[in-house]
């Protein structure tokens, strides 16, 4: 039951459940990642946990924003600072 509060909280229960993103989105996320991070067990644990997270066209929100190509809008800001700070969480270095 605190689980469900504690999503509540984040607002993720509040969101339509929407289309889940795809395997080339999630190739893409991984490819991204490795050319920035060059680490192939959080990139893989980032764009698993992203497949979990967010939806097929918030996928597309994170991927551009990784590229540098473009920044969140307004409205989703606060859903892309949650979804950083989760998948943080979830791929938390063992260091």
């Amino acid at each position: 039951m605190r689980f469900f509060a504690i999503l509540a909280a984040l607002g993720l229960l509040t969101v339509p459940a929407l289309a889940a993103p795809s395997q080339a989105q999630k190739d893409e996320f991984y490819a991204v990642c490795m050319g920035i991070a060059q680490d192939a067990q959080l990139c893989g644990c980032k764009a698993d946990a992203a497949m979990t997270l967010i939806d097929e066209r918030f996928m597309g929100v994170v991927i551009a924003a990784m590229k540098g190509t473009a920044s969140p809008a307004s409205g989703d800001y606060n859903a892309y600072n949650t979804y950083v700070a989760k998948s943080n969480q979830i791929c938390k270095p063992n260091y």
